[in-house]
C-alpha cells in the first residue's frame, strides 16, 4: 500500500455528513482532505504554529455545527476558506484588543513573532519576503497570501472575502509593489 491517501470528492463527503451513522466519519474526511491547506493558509497571517492550531481548531467546531446547512452555491473549499479566514480574521482583532495596541503596533508584534521563530535569518530571500509580507496592512496581507501561495483565482477569492474582483486586483497590485519595495530596500 502507498503513502498516498485516495481523496474522496466533497459530494460523497456532504452525503455522508447528512446521514447521522456516517457523519464523524464524513466529516474525519473533510478535515483530512482541508486541514493542511487551511493550516497553511491561517498560519501564514498568524504566523505561530500554535495560534494557527488554535484557529483552525475554531474553524472546524464552525464548519461541523454549520456544515448540515451549507447550501452549496459556493464550492466546499471556497466555504471552508471564508470561515477559515473570517476566523483569523476575528482572531487577529481580538489579539489586538487584548493587547490594547493600535493597528501599527499589532503588525509589527506580528513581524517580531516572524523574527523569533527557529531558522530566522533577515539575509535570506525567504526570511525577507516573510518579513515583507508581514509588514502590509491586514487585508492586503490576505489577499497577497490567497493569490501568491494558494493561487486562488480572483473569482474564487472574491466569494471567499465577499468583495469585488477589481478592488481584490488592486489590493494584489499594492501589496505586491509592496513587497516589491520592502525587499529592494532591505
Amino acid at each position: 500500500m502507498s503513502g498516498t491517501a485516495i481523496e474522496i470528492d466533497d459530494s460523497i463527503i456532504l452525503a455522508s455528513f447528512k446521514d447521522e451513522k456516517t457523519r464523524e466519519v464524513a466529516f474525519t474526511q473533510l478535515v483530512r482532505k482541508y486541514q493542511q491547506r487551511l493550516y497553511w493558509h491561517v498560519r501564514r497571517m498568524v504566523v505561530e504554529h500554535e495560534d494557527a492550531n488554535d484557529v483552525l481548531q475554531n474553524v472546524f467546531i464552525k464548519v461541523w455545527k454549520n456544515l448540515e446547512n451549507f447550501k452549496q452555491e459556493s464550492n466546499l473549499y471556497t466555504w471552508l476558506y471564508r470561515i477559515a479566514t473570517n476566523e483569523t480574521l476575528t482572531w487577529l482583532e481580538q489579539q489586538k484588543r487584548r493587547g490594547s495596541i493600535s493597528l501599527d503596533d499589532s503588525e509589527s508584534s506580528v513581524a517580531g513573532k516572524l523574527e523569533a521563530q527557529k531558522g530566522f535569518d533577515a539575509n535570506k530571500l525567504e526570511w525577507k519576503l516573510q518579513q515583507a509580507i508581514q509588514s502590509l496592512p491586514e487585508k492586503q496581507r490576505l489577499v497577497f497570501n490567497l493569490r501568491y501561495y494558494d493561487e486562488m483565482p480572483y473569482e474564487e477569492m472574491a466569494g471567499v472575502l465577499d468583495t469585488s474582483v477589481g478592488s481584490l486586483k488592486a489590493s494584489y497590485h499594492h501589496a505586491v509593489k509592496k513587497v516589491e519595495a520592502y525587499i529592494l530596500n532591505s
